[in-house]
């Protein structure tokens, strides 16, 4: 998959063989908590997940990817896990999951499970055994922990702050209750990283693998992969490292995107491959094109997450350039390359495309914050989708997009569950606005999603208003809008693409995959059609010109 300025190659590449399904596949993230309840507790469960099945393969889409279900304390949404190879009963159970994969195999989709592997829970298992074994204990030695600095260690073993704010170590309190040892968390103190220098620790992980594959799993989506391995000595770094993260006077931070990592995913990837059908691994790494296409070279893993791409900002030039940065670092490596618009950590783009300035993606809104413009902002989403499944590749949808629905953007402070609002000092709001749970139906308890009223997260008045029930059938609604996009894009083959540029401005993109032309306006103004086209798809109605903030998809073959 290649971008270029002239003509493509000429046609009749061999067919797409079933293993290789993940090159140009759409994967639909569902969020356990938010998709749908079965038992009418308010919080979304794998059951839930099953009886609306019907709903991805009516949409179009391959494969779902599961945010995790395992058991957890749920002190940062199931990213905390306190056993990697079970059911957390509020979801159900495994017969449950054994059962949701049965069903979506039965609808041609596959699933994706969620692998955290950078830290567990403070509840785990193992976690507990080494707070209790002591320093210098084998238990221990699964763990970062470290000696504090100063005479009495009463200072943190180095500067590493936390993605969630504040310090990234935590000191214990040892059995005799004297002040102990720390221990690093990148994230919540109640995420303790694991040591992945331990070769028990990689030998349980890939036990964690064979688990979920013998199960029929089709792969994983690995967490902060790229954070696995810690550079020699765990030296200081006093500088931030939030969003993509890139290197600084050439040198990455020394928890980021280490050398060691590679030795890790080819194990992996050697594992995946003793097993029938193709097994994927895909990264989720916040790391420049040219360093995420490292994690994807043909031994290591299938796909990584676009990240610079979600967080381009609604502008021609902008977006034009990382879709080449993009292409040429993965087609390098021989690599499809991704895209993503909206995800569980961000703001919905249906939302951050209301605003005319910079987004802080993972940072929410509040009540009483600049609110988004609803109407530009579902716009933009729409013609920013249309546009994204028209590259080649492979391409996630976050559930709920394809109702166009908004960040939850006035949820109540004491109802956020999100980590970051108290290691914030209330100075964040987090991501708790783009995971509230879905609306089904136009009215009823929690708008179909559970028979009671009152759930895990409190919906917004208006969300019946973009429930499925009201905009399934409807032409102009969002849904059908989806739906139409992944069928052409189905139907025309553009995951396979090549992509060709024909005329780019400061307000307009304009390319070519296979038949296929896309348009898409970013200015003020209408942009003329070519005459005697045939339009297949348009992001908002279109006659002989393209509206602003409008993608546009047509082919100047009248039989097609």
């Amino acid at each position: 998959m290649t971008t270029a300025d002239s003509t493509p190659a000429p046609a009749g590449t061999t067919p797409l063989t079933d293993d290789d399904w993940w090159r140009t596949a759409v994967i639909y993230q569902v969020y356990p908590r938010s998709f749908a309840d079965g038992d009418g507790d308010g919080t979304g469960d794998l059951p839930g997940i099953t009886g609306r099945l019907d709903h991805l393969a009516d949409l179009g889409v391959d494969a779902l990817w599961l945010s995790p279900f395992y058991p957890s304390p749920q002190r940062d949404g199931g990213y905390d896990v306190a056993d990697y190879r079970a059911v957390d009963p509020r979801y159900g159970t495994l017969a449950d999951f054994d059962a949701l994969l049965a069903r979506a195999h039965a609808l041609d989709l596959r699933v994706i499970v969620d692998l955290v592997p950078n830290h567990c829970s403070s509840e785990h298992a193992a976690f507990r055994a080494a707070l209790a074994a002591g320093p210098g204990s084998e238990e221990r030695a699964l763990f970062h922990f470290r000696d504090g600095l100063g005479p009495d260690g009463a200072l943190p073993p180095n500067d590493w702050t936390s993605m969630f704010e504040g310090p990234a170590w935590t000191r214990v309190t040892e059995a005799d209750g004297r002040p102990g040892q720390w221990y690093l968390h990148l994230f919540d103190p109640s995420q303790p990283d694991w040591n992945w220098d331990n070769p028990a620790v990689r030998a349980d992980f890939e036990r964690t693998l064979r688990f979920w594959l013998d199960r029929g799993a089709d792969g994983f989506r690995v967490d902060v992969c790229d954070a696995l391995v810690k550079a020699p000595g765990l030296p200081d770094w006093p500088r931030p490292t939030h969003g993509v993260i890139e290197p600084v006077d050439g040198v990455m931070p020394p928890m980021w995107d280490q050398e060691g990592i590679h030795e890790i995913f080819r194990a992996w990837r050697r594992l995946l491959d003793t097993y029938d059908g193709r097994r994927i691994l895909c990264a989720e790494a916040w790391l420049p094109p040219e360093r995420a296409a490292r994690i994807v070279r043909a031994d290591e893993m299938h796909q990584a997450f676009n990240f610079r791409f979600l967080e381009t900002p609604w502008q021609a030039a902008g977006l034009r350039s990382v879709v080449d940065a993009s292409l040429a670092a993965n087609d390098a490596v021989g690599a499809p390359t991704t895209w993503v618009l909206s995800n569980h950590d961000v703001m919905r783009h249906a939302s951050r495309f209301g605003y005319d300035g910079p987004v802080a993606l993972e940072h929410g809104v509040g009540a009483d914050d600049p609110q988004p413009d609803r109407p530009l902002g579902l716009r933009r989403a729409r013609a920013a989708t249309a546009l994204m499944l028209a590259l080649p590749g492979s391409t996630y949808l976050y559930q709920g997009e394809e109702l166009g629905l908004p960040e939850a953007t006035r949820l109540p402070d004491e109802a956020r569950q999100d980590p970051v609002w108290e290691r914030s000092g209330h100075r964040i709001r987090g991501r708790d606005g783009c995971r509230v749970p879905l609306p089904w139906t136009e009215d009823g308890p929690a708008f179909g999603f559970s028979t009671r009223s009152t759930t895990w997260l409190p919906q917004p008045s208006d969300y019946g208003s973009y429930a499925v029930a009201v905009q399934r059938g409807r032409p102009d609604s969002t849904l059908e809008l989806y739906r139409t996009l992944l069928n052409q894009r189905r139907r025309y083959k553009l995951g396979e693409g090549p992509l060709v540029w024909e005329t780019t401005s400061e307000d307009v993109l304009h390319f070519r995959n296979g038949a296929v032309e896309v348009v898409t306006n970013f200015g003020q103004r209408p942009v003329p059609l070519p005459p005697a086209v045939s339009l297949l798809a348009a992001s908002e109605p279109v006659t002989t010109h393209v509206p602003p903030d409008t993608t546009v998809w047509f082919s100047r073959d009248p039989l097609r």
